[in-house]
């Protein structure tokens, strides 16, 4: 690939050399320039072409206005950090994002095409702006459209990240367009009508911005930034009757997308999207007004949109990096595959009518099962190399209980079930596991005991299916054995909060009723007893078909949960993740971060609308239909303008937002939107349709 990219280096580099080296300003000074981050990870939109890896780019918008990262050559690699514009007149200047209000739409909601209007807090000016990408190059469009009372001139501000890294960046003008590097690719900034003053420099000390703000002019041009630094290249808009169209290409002259021009590619980009929509299910009757509609239409491309062009099946979790892991490069966990989400989208696709989307996803994982334990890797790259090293056994299981629900039984399936399954049976301490489902803590995790039971009973049935009757026979004493002792590792009947039993978070060592104490991690105090930690996930038992809706141990536990996790909101209910959890923002909206003390509480984790969706497939196996009617308004309720749904949303005592919207966690979450889906279809057909029947027939009839 990286052969490749440098022959495609060769046309923009052969015309940086013919340009006459005398008409050169000076070169630009401060050098390395400011460090990079990510931009906030509360984004207004994500997109992308659908189909082919002609166009693998990817973009996100700004909840606040303007484009924020982009993708390229994959999912996992920014190439830039922001494309955002600048309005000066007189002696001064603005950021569109900083003194403006913004409005973010969908034009068309069967295409993920965003625009966004920005208008003056004084009322002079309005920039709005639409961006696509085109299908058959990697080059995002923007249509920009600007209108002033004051005579106000507009600028683009591109701040390149070329191989997800912002701070080895060179930047140069040529031929009028803004080309920049970084050794081993290209990114090339180009408009119609071509840019009026451009100049390339270095973040807080010679970038265009800093020129800009100090008169509002664009006194120093330079037409080059020659020292690999954190480069920001700033250019003026020029407009015909008030528009214009910026292209930028990676590794690719865009010269070719504005010949043929942002209508003629809107168009083919919006059939791109129809033609998959075309594809799946009708749009769910559980879904009574327009915006629900349109927001399930979105969730659906949205789950489309984050697999990766080049390695079919790898969907990952967000494109996006929230608070401490947005100063990370290479960049953090979000961009990664995890099992566990891959099984919540996938099962979702199931749901929106793209099995074959969830067949890939199912062989990406199968592809990247360990060798020779047979287990899963805690997440990867989009290219199935293992990131992180932990083990979670509840991310073994759901392979599994996916390849079951697709009605893989073949023997090449049978093979990688079969090694799963051994890993599961024989790993030692099982159903203990090193992690469960939130990453930070080992032990007896109700969920993740739920995924275990589950998986070796579709194994079973597959195994048998396979002609092999002993191992078949040893997953399910396996699964009836843990079935049975899962209230004796997690339900206390000693605990703080009801005399009645009660399912716990987990359990350090499988005696629920004794006070042993563990950090809660992720910022939240230390040495907390066990029995003071609940968690909504103990569900999974329920919708997995490990218990019984009607259980009166998960009835009670049910109350605890509400009484200690939920809150009330003008848009509905929502529950934290658990007792004491501290993965949020801070008490004042700051970001969260490895080091703040445990005993602090200096954070906060919020509430989690994907627990609308895990309450609402309870309701619905609990009868009530009307429930689960009402969460699925909740979380529609949640997304933003732009139809993105957000990791958290803030609760009862935020720092000056409304409860109930979006925080700055990972938006869009694939998992949120693959909930959302998943409920609608289910709410529709009155029933869970992931629910493995072999599961529910043996424990939950």
């Amino acid at each position: 690939m990286r052969a490749t990219l440098a022959l495609l280096l060769v046309p923009i580099t052969a015309v940086a050399v013919a340009a006459p080296a005398a008409a050169a300003p000076p070169t630009a000074p401060g050098a390395p320039g400011a460090t990079q981050q990510t931009q906030p990870a509360d984004k207004g939109g994500f997109g992308t072409a659908y189909g082919g890896d002609t166009s693998r780019i990817w973009f996100t918008v700004q909840r606040a206005g303007g484009a924020g990262e982009l993708f390229y050559p994959d999912l996992d690699t920014p190439a830039a950090r922001r494309l955002e514009f600048v309005v000066a007149s007189g002696g001064s200047a603005v950021r569109v994002s900083e003194a403006s209000t913004v409005e973010t739409s969908v034009p068309d909601p069967r295409s993920l095409s965003f625009r966004q209007v920005n208008v003056s807090r004084d009322g002079t000016w309005r920039l709005a702006v639409t961006y696509v990408t085109d299908p058959r190059r990697p080059v995002l469009m923007a249509r920009v459209e600007f209108s002033s009372r004051a005579g106000q001139r507009l600028y683009a501000l591109y701040d390149p990240s070329l191989n997800d890294n912002g701070n080895d960046d060179t930047g140069s003008t040529v031929d009028g367009a803004l080309v920049a590097r970084d050794g081993t690719g290209a990114s090339y900034l180009a408009a119609r009508p071509s840019f009026g003053a451009t100049s390339s420099g270095y973040a807080g000390t010679s970038d265009g911005w800093t020129d800009l703000r100090a008169d509002g002019r664009l006194d120093t041009r330079y037409a080059r930034a020659a020292d690999p630094g954190n480069v920001v290249q700033t250019a003026e808009v020029r407009l015909s009757h008030g528009k214009a169209t910026l292209a930028l290409g990676f590794d690719t002259d865009p010269e070719a997308s504005l010949r043929t021009g942002f209508d003629r590619v809107n168009a083919e980009y919006a059939r791109s999207w129809h033609r998959y929509v075309g594809r799946l299910h009708r749009t769910p009757a559980s879904l009574t007004t327009p915006r629900e509609r349109d927001l399930y239409t979105v969730s659906a491309m949205v789950l489309a949109a984050s697999e990766d062009k080049a390695n079919r099946g790898a969907f990952v979790a967000s494109p996006s990096m929230p608070w401490v892991w947005g100063t990370e490069q290479p960049s953090g966990p979000y961009y990664l595959v995890w099992s566990r989400d891959l099984y919540q989208i996938a099962t979702a696709l199931i749901a929106a009518g793209d099995r074959d989307g969830a067949l890939r996803a199912l062989d990406f994982l199968f592809e990247r099962q360990q060798k020779p334990d047979g287990s899963f890797p805690q997440n990867t790259d989009v290219r199935g190399e293992p990131v992180w090293t932990s083990l979670q056994l509840d991310e073994v299981a759901l392979p599994i209980v996916l390849a079951g629900q697709l009605g893989r039984t073949d023997a090449a399936t049978w093979d990688h079930v079969r090694r799963a399954a051994d890993f599961l049976v024989s790993y030692p301490g099982a159903p203990n596991s090193p992690q469960e489902r939130w990453e930070n803590q080992s032990g007896y995790s109700p969920a993740t005991i739920a995924a275990e039971i589950a998986g070796l009973v579709v194994a079973a049935r597959i195994a048998r299916q396979n002609g092999d009757p002993a191992a078949s026979a040893r997953y399910l004493a396996t699964a009836d054995d843990w079935q049975r002792r899962v209230e004796s590792w997690t339900v206390t009947r000693t605990g703080p909060y009801d005399p009645k039993p009660y399912y716990l978070r987990l359990t350090k060592d499988g005696n629920p009723d004794a006070g042993t104490t563990y950090a809660i991690g992720d910022s939240g105090p230390s040495g907390v007893d066990q029995r003071a930690v609940v968690d909504p996930s103990f569900l999974e038992l329920v919708r997995l078909g490990a218990k019984r809706a009607g259980d009166p141990i998960i009835a009670n536990t049910l109350s605890v949960v509400d009484a200690q996790l939920s809150y009330d909101t003008p848009i509905g209910r929502f529950w934290h993740r658990f007792t004491y959890d501290g993965y949020g923002e801070t008490l004042t909206g700051g970001p969260w971060n490895f080091d703040f003390p445990a005993d602090s509480r200096a954070t906060r984790g919020r509430g989690w609308p994907l627990f609308n969706g895990e309450r609402g497939e309870y309701q619905l196996l609990a009868g009530d239909r009307a429930g689960a009617r009402g969460q699925l308004r909740t979380m529609a309720a949640t997304a933003g303008a732009g139809l993105m749904m957000a990791e958290q949303v803030w609760d009862t005592q935020p720092p000056g937002f409304p409860p109930g919207t979006n925080t700055t966690s990972a938006t869009p979450l694939a998992w949120t939107h693959a909930q959302y889906i998943r409920l609608a279809a289910n709410v529709a057909a009155g029933t869970v349709a992931e629910r493995p029947a072999e599961v529910a027939s043996r424990y939950a009839p």
